[in-house]
């Protein structure tokens, strides 16, 4: 059975006042936005040209694609709050027919933003409608069936799509060649993550200690949704166990009482490692295999798991499968040793 995960990046919350703290954790301007300042310089040439020249053309289609958990979403309302622009926000898997995608485009004004999350979800009938209205702005409808079924062409506002997906290699030709930028949200570093849990903690008005801050960067997987989530489990367990002020020893308390590591692994992690060393030493895992073992989907496996213990040298993917590297065995050993 597959272990619910606290560092899940796409994990969300049922209660409402998470969802209006997160919301309001988010920033709206480059200048609020923290790390991917490649990503950010682009960008803000992009919108700049387009504003300089205000001849009522719109950015072009931006496909953004990494991680989850890394701010695709989050850039998304900055790149619209920078153009001054309103932001409709929808989903692959709930644009589950073309009717559904003519009522979004039609209900567009000029200029505005429609973000796409999971954008590799979309279904291919609803693909074949996004072609023409990204490239021409132009909807082609069909009305009527049978032999008195018409086609209509309608006229679009110019409007930018910003796609957001974790597998861009799902996207279909014809749709990925449809967005003038493309780039990758690249995993933040450490002293990034440090501002962006200092930010949050003046936003929530907790006080937090440099080295408290420095020890929960470390065990956020270099991803700023993990370390606000963190960050607020450690502020309950400071409101309940002290006195609201998050120092080291609170930090390390709250950690290790989440089974969180040095490393920012979780049980599931570990035990995913240890299930593929133990069975298959040193042999290549196939990622069904893997699946099987844990009891996840081979997707979540790909997804979830894979991107963080292979940028932290856990884990190597070869030919013929996974196979855990010798910083993933020195990780595991000490890890038993730990809890002996």
């Amino acid at each position: 059975m597959a272990i619910e995960r606290l560092v899940e990046p796409t994990a969300e919350s049922n209660d409402k006042e998470e969802e209006r703290i997160e919301i309001s954790l988010r920033p709206v301007t480059f200048d609020e936005y923290i790390g991917q300042e490649h990503l950010k310089n682009n960008l803000r040439l992009a919108i700049d040209a387009v504003k300089k020249r205000n001849d009522g053309s719109s950015l072009d289609h931006i496909l953004l694609y990494g991680p989850p958990g890394l701010g695709k979403t989050t850039m998304a309302g900055v790149i619209a709050h920078e153009l001054g622009a309103s932001l409709r926000v929808t989903s692959g898997p709930a644009i589950e027919r073309a009717g559904d995608l003519a009522s979004i485009l039609t209900n567009l004004q000029d200029g505005d933003v429609l973000f796409i999350d999971e954008i590799h979800r979309l279904r291919r009938a609803v693909e074949e409608v996004l072609y023409s209205a990204m490239e021409d702005y132009k909807l082609d409808i069909v009305i009527g069936k049978g032999p008195a079924a018409r086609s209509v062409r309608l006229d679009l506002p110019h409007f930018t799509v910003i796609g957001a997906t974790t597998r861009t290699g799902s996207l279909a030709g014809p749709l990925r060649d449809r967005f003038g930028i493309i780039h990758r949200l690249e995993y933040y570093k450490e002293p990034e993550i440090e501002q962006i849990i200092k930010r949050t903690a003046g936003i929530l008005k907790t006080e937090i200690k440099p080295e408290a801050c420095e020890l929960l960067a470390t065990r956020s997987r270099l991803t700023p949704r993990i370390a606000n989530r963190l960050f607020k489990r450690v502020r309950d367990y400071a409101d309940v166990n002290g006195d609201g002020i998050i120092d080291t020893v609170i930090a390390k308390n709250a950690l290790d009482l989440m089974e969180i590591d040095y490393l920012g692994l979780d049980p599931a992690d570990r035990n995913m490692l240890n299930l593929m060393y133990e069975n298959y030493g040193d042999r290549p895992v196939g990622l069904t295999t893997i699946a099987a073992l844990t009891g996840d989907e081979p997707t979540t496996i790909e997804d979830f798991y894979e991107p963080y213990l292979m940028q932290m040298g856990l884990l190597a993917r070869t030919p013929k499968g996974r196979v855990v590297t010798e910083k993933g065995k020195k990780h595991l050993e000490e890890d038993k040793r730990s809890k002996k």
